[in-house]
């Protein structure tokens, strides 16, 4: 299943902002439009790096998949930026 939505949160001691939800399915409409440029360039970096082509297209679709449920929080300075992919 591929990532739909990603919620972004920012919170500092003198602010904080609202949890902004970023729809990712609209990423998507570019993807299509650039993927003959994302397959060539997945293909040579395969042949450079002497990588089965398809393995690589598959693993970095692995990965795309991979990313719901992923919880990234980061904290500095009493800033913190929290950010999860539903």
């Amino acid at each position: 299943m591929t990532p739909s939505i990603a919620v972004i949160q920012i919170k500092t001691p003198h602010w904080q902002c609202t949890p902004l939800w970023v729809p990712l399915f609209l990423l998507w409409i570019p993807a299509v439009l650039l993927l003959p440029f994302i397959f060539v360039a997945i293909f040579g970096l395969a042949v450079a790096g002497r990588v089965d082509p398809w393995r690589a297209m598959a693993t970095l679709w692995n990965l795309v998949c991979s990313l719901p449920g992923t919880h990234v929080r980061v904290v500095a300075d009493g800033a913190k930026v929290q950010v999860r992919i539903l």
